[in-house]
């Protein structure tokens, strides 16, 4: 038997949405699925590059160790800089701060951040540190 996955890219939600989305995420893991998707739907279709970076960050420094949230974070960050080709200081380090935590240890941070890195490295150009 076959079962087949669907791949889904969400799509973006006013920033308003985001932000009571993500919040309420940020301080109830329940919440965790419905923020994945707003995420992933924001990193790939919202035009403002600063919004985004910065709802990467709120998330990618402020979610709970182990939550899913933390990898993806990552992996937006890499979205963005595909996306804009360009990210600020902080951003890239966080990129390359969740994927040394991926690194040391998966349970912490899942490998969806060593993807992220990667996309940012190859996108912005940028040698391995």
């Amino acid at each position: 038997m076959h079962s087949h996955l669907i791949f889904h890219n969400p799509p973006a939600l006013s920033h308003e949405v985001v932000v009571e989305t993500l919040e309420r995420a940020l301080e109830d893991r329940v919440h965790e699925p419905e923020a994945a998707d707003v995420m992933v739907g924001t990193a790939l279709y919202d035009d403002d590059r600063e919004f985004v970076e910065y709802w990467c960050m709120q998330v990618g420094t402020r979610a709970v160790s182990g939550s899913p949230l933390l990898g993806l974070a990552g992996l937006c960050l890499g979205h963005t800089a595909r996306r804009f080709g360009q990210l600020s200081d902080e951003a890239l380090a966080l990129a390359r701060a969740l994927s040394a935590r991926a690194e040391m240890n998966p349970a912490d941070v899942d490998g969806r951040a060593l993807d992220g890195l990667d996309d940012v490295r190859s996108f912005l150009r940028l040698r391995p540190a």
